[in-house]
C-alpha cells in the first residue's frame, strides 16, 4: 500500500511498460546489428535447387554460364543463395520453360481469387501468431505473393517480423489506418511494408487498433453512416492491394470484436487452431457457438459468408501424451476432413528458434539438435501444405 501511495499503479506500470520497451530495443540492436534489421539466412544451392524444382547441377551450371543470378561463394567454393535471388530464378526458369512456367512460378493466374485465411481462435495459447507466421513464410518460400496482417493489438506477428510496434510505427501505420471512420483514413497500399523475407509483405499491429473496437459501436449509432457496414471494411482495405498478391494471410485478435468479425467476412478460408487439452477445447466450443450467433447476424445484414474452406489446425501437439491423443481422436470423430490430417508438434526447436525472434525456416540448422529440428519442420511443412493444397482446390488446380 506504501508502494502505490508513492507511485500510482497506471504510472508503475507505464514505468514498467518502457523499461521493457528499450530492453527490447537494446536486445534488437544485439541481435541484429548494425541497422537493428533482422535479415534472412541465404540458403544453399541444394535447398535453392529443391525450392526451384531443379537438381543442384542444373544451377551450378547455370551459374557457370553466367546465366540468371549470381550466388555468393564460399572459400571453399559452395554457392549459397538469397531468397531474392531464388525468386529472380525462379522467373528465369519460367521465362525459359513457358510450358512448365506454373511449376516454377506458382502466382495465381487470371479468374484464380485472391486466398485470404483468417486464422482464429478467441483463447490465447493456441499458437495462432505462430500458425500464421509459419503458414505466411511456407507460403513465401514456396513463391507466392504473401501480404500477412496483423490484426492483434498485441503485435507478436510484427515482431517476430521484425517490426517493434513502441518504436517503428506511428499514427495510421496499422489496418486501422486504412479502415478508420474518419476523414484520415489512409490507403492500405501506402501502409504496407516490405519485410527482410522476400516475398512476404507485412501490415503491422499495435496498440490502436483497439481504436476500431472503440470507435465502431459510436459509428453504428450513427443514423446517418449506420457502421458503414463495419464487417465489409477489412475485406474493402484488402481488396485494394488484390493486384499485388496470391494470398494474404490475417493473424485474428484472440476475441469476438469488430477487428476478428471483419477479419472472417474477409476471409476466403478460415484456419481455427486447436491446443488439445480439455479446457482449450471447452473454451473452442463456446467460441464456435459466440462465432455462429455473431455472424448469422451479419450474414442477414448482407456479409459473404461463403468459405472455400474451414480448417481446424492442431497445434503444440504432444503425440505421446495419452490425453491429447483422446482429444485429438475425438475432434477427428466429430470434424473428419475438416481437421488437418497433420498435426503442428510441441518442439523446443520452434520454441528455441522464437528466443531470437526466428523460425525454423529462418535458423542455421545447426543451432538445434538435427532430429528435433527436422521432426518439427516436417511437422508444419505437412500442415502447411495441407493449407496450400486447399487453395489450389479453391483456384481449380489439380
Amino acid at each position: 500500500m506504501d508502494n502505490i501511495s508513492v507511485s500510482t499503479t497506471d504510472v508503475r506500470i507505464e514505468r514498467h511498460a518502457n523499461q521493457l520497451s528499450r530492453q527490447l530495443k537494446l536486445l534488437r540492436e544485439k541481435l541484429f546489428p548494425p541497422l537493428s534489421q533482422k535479415t534472412l539466412r541465404t540458403f544453399s544451392s541444394g535447398e535453392a535447387a529443391q525450392m526451384i524444382g531443379v537438381s543442384d547441377g542444373y544451377l551450378r551450371q547455370l551459374s557457370l554460364d553466367g546465366k540468371g543470378p549470381q550466388p555468393e561463394l564460399s572459400q571453399n567454393g559452395r554457392r549459397s543463395y538469397t531468397l531474392g535471388q531464388i525468386n529472380e530464378l525462379r522467373h528465369y526458369m519460367a521465362k525459359l520453360k513457358p510450358k512448365d512456367a506454373l511449376s516454377y512460378l506458382p502466382w495465381r493466374r487470371p479468374g484464380e481469387k485472391l486466398q485470404t485465411v483468417a486464422v482464429t481462435n478467441f483463447k490465447g495459447g493456441s499458437a495462432k501468431t505462430t500458425t500464421t507466421l509459419y503458414l505466411a513464410q511456407y507460403l513465401a518460400l514456396a513463391g507466392y505473393r504473401v501480404l500477412a496482417i496483423d490484426l492483434d493489438p498485441q503485435a507478436s506477428l510484427s515482431s517476430m517480423l521484425g517490426v517493434q510496434p513502441e518504436f517503428d510505427l506511428s499514427d495510421g501505420d496499422t489496418l486501422y489506418g486504412a479502415i478508420r471512420y474518419d476523414a484520415d483514413r489512409r490507403p492500405l497500399k501506402d501502409i504496407v511494408r516490405k519485410t527482410y523475407f522476400d516475398g512476404l509483405d507485412l501490415v503491422p499491429g499495435n496498440l490502436e487498433l483497439m481504436e476500431f473496437e472503440h470507435e465502431t459501436p459510436r459509428a453504428l449509432s450513427d443514423r446517418q453512416r449506420p457502421g458503414e457496414l463495419f464487417f465489409r471494411r477489412v475485406g474493402m482495405a484488402i481488396a485494394e492491394v488484390e493486384a499485388d498478391y496470391d494470398v494474404v494471410v490475417i493473424d485474428c485478435p484472440p476475441q469476438l470484436g469488430y477487428l476478428t468479425l471483419g477479419a472472417v467476412c474477409a476471409a476466403t478460408s478460415l484456419l481455427i487452431t486447436i491446443h488439445p487439452q480439455m479446457v482449450d477445447v471447452a473454451s473452442m466450443s463456446q467460441f464456435l457457438l459466440m462465432t455462429s450467433d455473431l455472424l448469422s447476424v451479419v450474414r442477414k445484414a448482407g456479409g459473404d459468408l461463403q468459405h472455400d474452406f474451414i480448417k481446424y489446425v492442431v497445434t503444440r501437439h504432444e503425440p505421446f501424451d495419452a490425453p491429447q491423443s483422446q482429444i485429438v481422436a475425438l475432434l477427428r470423430s466429430l470434424f473428419s476432413d475438416d481437421v488437418l490430417t497433420a498435426t503442428i508438434l510441441k518442439s523446443t526447436a520452434i520454441a528455441d528458434a522464437g528466443l531470437t525472434k526466428q523460425t525454423l525456416f529462418e535458423i542455421e540448422k545447426g543451432q538445434v539438435r538435427r532430429s528435433t529440428y527436422d521432426r518439427a519442420l516436417e511437422s508444419v511443412n505437412a500442415a502447411n501444405g495441407e493449407v496450400l493444397a486447399g487453395i489450389h482446390k479453391a483456384w481449380g488446380r489439380t
